[in-house]
């Protein structure tokens, strides 16, 4: 039985995918879920155009912190929502171990080739690094 999950959501359309993904796990009322977002720290070299609008750090936590508690509301256990600054794959790493979780649930942008090797993949160093089996679930093509 699956006692804590740890479910890593960023902002993508295929997030939706992951919560889905929970319905075919066997989740008792015992379960938990952590519902984790990584926001990454801002880029200080990163030019941001003066003469358009851009949304404040606030802005964005609060937008992610209500997306969280929308799927939140729509499972069937005990959950918490945690949004955290940082690398991604360290903090669901640390998440992971801080809650000694069972199951990491995480997406993939399914990069291939040189993109993949200049962006990086989170869920790939997840799997590698993790204390705990992770579920990648990939986004439909």
């Amino acid at each position: 039985m699956l006692k804590t999950i740890l479910v890593a959501l960023d902002s993508s359309k295929p997030t939706y995918r992951l919560i889905e993904t929970l319905d075919n796990l066997q989740i008792t009322s015992a379960t938990k879920i952590i519902l984790c977002h990584v926001m990454p720290p801002q880029d200080p070299d990163m030019d941001i155009p003066v003469d358009r609008p851009h949304p404040s750090e606030e802005f964005l936590y609060q937008e992610t912190e209500q997306q969280l508690q929308l799927y939140q509301s729509k499972l069937p256990c005990s959950s918490e929502i945690q949004i955290v600054n940082g690398d991604p794959a360290a903090e669901i790493i640390r998440l992971a171990h801080i809650y000694h979780a069972d199951l990491i649930v995480i997406g993939t942008r399914g990069l291939t080739g040189v993109k993949r090797i200049l962006q990086g993949s989170v869920s790939s160093q997840v799997v590698a690094d993790a204390p705990c089996s992770v579920l990648v679930v990939k986004a439909n093509e």
